[in-house]
């Protein structure tokens, strides 16, 4: 008990820091564009290094970038391995018993089915990235959700005959569908779900979320963030 005691004060005090610290650490996944990728240069890059890098600088906070695979991504800001979680997280209620959320960055947008064919059963099998609010949404469908640990291997699944469709973020597939040569193809109705993208906090970080709900605001009020949502997405995607 003793043991237990001391490594929830350790954590405790560790988490309530993160503001006051020199660095602030934005954990990404670095494999889900445009919002956020590894270049072939080995960096972080996409829609949310270009928020993540100006939302620091309007802050006034020195950062540094992190990545973790998406299924813990949640339980290591909890203990502390970053301080910031900034990969395409929509806010959820869910989500927002455990952690934090900044207001958000990215509108919410739709969700959409993406198979081989028109005709596509989305009541048979149906590919998601793990941990998502997508792969809830097909598990309380009615369909068979066959989760994968990175939004890749959905797509794929579906290639290879795996899952009768995939369904994810719109503003994920749409790339993927018009570089497939009439390969793959939207069907079935897209889906609104979630309140946003936000930047995901420990809930002992006010003082830091309150920095970033400031910096993301200035960015609405001024149009930078539409400028950069309309550079990595496109125009026609949802914007402020």
């Amino acid at each position: 008990m003793k043991k237990i005691l001391l490594a929830t004060a350790l954590v405790a005090l560790s988490t309530g820091l993160a503001a006051a610290q020199d660095v602030v650490r934005l954990g990404t996944e670095g494999a889900y564009p445009p919002f956020n990728f590894i270049n072939d240069a080995g960096e972080v890059a996409g829609f949310e290094r270009d928020v993540g890098d100006e939302l620091c600088k309007r802050a006034e906070l020195k950062c540094e970038w992190v990545t973790n695979e998406w299924d813990s991504i949640i339980p290591n800001l909890q203990s502390g391995n970053y301080d910031v979680i900034i990969a395409g997280m929509s806010i959820t209620d869910e989500r927002e018993e455990v952690i934090d959320f900044s207001q958000n960055y990215f509108p919410p947008a739709a969700s959409a089915y993406v198979a081989l064919s028109a005709d596509a059963d989305l009541k048979g099998t149906v590919a998601a990235q793990i941990s998502t609010i997508q792969a809830g949404y097909v598990a309380e469908s009615g369909a068979t959700v066959l989760e994968f640990a990175t939004p890749d291997e959905s797509v794929a699944a579906v290639r290879n005959g795996e899952a009768t469709a995939v369904f994810a973020d719109k503003d994920f597939l749409a790339p993927i569908v018009a570089e497939s040569n009439g390969e793959l193809m939207f069907v079935g109705d897209e889906v609104q779900l979630g309140g946003g993208v936000g930047l995901g906090l420990r809930e002992s970080d006010t003082e830091l979320k309150a920095k970033f709900n400031t910096a993301i605001q200035s960015m609405k009020d001024d149009g930078s963030l539409n400028a950069l949502i309309e550079k990595h997405f496109g125009p026609e995607t949802a914007k402020f």
